[in-house]
């Protein structure tokens, strides 16, 4: 079955960098669109970016020039590489895999989290100021 495990999470003062990752099995990793997430208590869970299964990007404005989003096929591995990191992106971080396609609209790569059928832990990035 599918399985998505996220790892790399921790705490790191403001400014600084991790690089999160996500091992995917059960499923043809290469094809699918993949995409992180965050949420923080109270509030809803929003997307960071996505990749699909040619490697197109979609990022959010909000992390767009600090995080990039990447993954390896032969590794089954999606990755995160957050930098800058500010207190407000402090949240639960998760992995999030479907078959179809990312949408594209516009030039913009994207899908919303309601279209993703498989989600992992999750992995808890906390910065301080």
């Amino acid at each position: 079955q599918v399985q998505l495990a996220e790892s790399g999470g921790g705490s790191v003062q403001a400014g600084g960098s991790l690089r999160l990752s996500c091992a995917a099995s059960g499923f043809t990793f290469s094809t699918f669109c993949m995409g992180w997430f965050r949420q923080t208590p109270g509030k809803e869970r929003e997307g960071v970016a996505v990749i699909d299964g040619d490697g197109s990007t979609g990022h959010a404005d909000s992390v767009k020039g600090r995080f990039t989003i990447s993954k390896d096929n032969a590794k089954n591995t999606l990755y995160l590489t957050m930098n800058d990191l500010r207190p407000e992106d402090t949240a639960m971080y998760y992995c999030a895999a479907d078959s179809g396609f990312c949408t594209r609209y516009q030039g913009r790569v994207s899908r919303n989290r309601h279209d993703f059928a498989y989600w992992g832990q999750g992995t808890q990035v906390t910065v301080s100021s």
